[in-house]
């Protein structure tokens, strides 16, 4: 019924820039919150920023001052702009969204992408 659908990652040397997007799909009423989060091998997947409907976000101290996300609320399609990009920002990066699907009642749930690899090289 819901499908979001990550692209943009790739290689990249450290210092550069990429641009992930995240496109919901599919019988939604309404999205809610909009997140990205990594995880690198080993680790334990962790959040990177978050935004409201309204458009307020928030980062992980990691990123902060580097990435910034946004989303366009009529596309239901969320962006990362990542920016001096380091190795330990090497991860697949997952998104996810708090949304309403029709025709499921009132409550929203957290759907997941299925990843993109994000890769940054010396």
């Amino acid at each position: 019924q819901v499908q979001l659908v990550e692209s943009g990652g790739g290689l990249v040397q450290a210092g550069g820039s990429l641009r992930l997007s995240c496109a919901a799909s599919g019988s939604i009423f309404r999205v809610n919150d909009m997140a990205w989060y990594r995880q690198a091998p080993g680790n334990q997947r962790e959040l990177v920023a978050t935004i409201t409907s309204s458009g307020i976000s928030n980062y992980a101290d990691s990123v902060k001052g580097r990435f910034t996300i946004s989303r366009d609320n009529a596309k239901n399609t969320a962006y990362l702009q990542m920016n001096s990009l380091k190795l330990e920002d090497t991860a697949v990066y997952y998104c996810n969204a708090h949304l309403i699907v029709l025709g499921t009642g009132p409550l929203p749930k957290y759907y997941w992408g299925q990843g993109t690899q994000v890769t940054v090289s010396s």
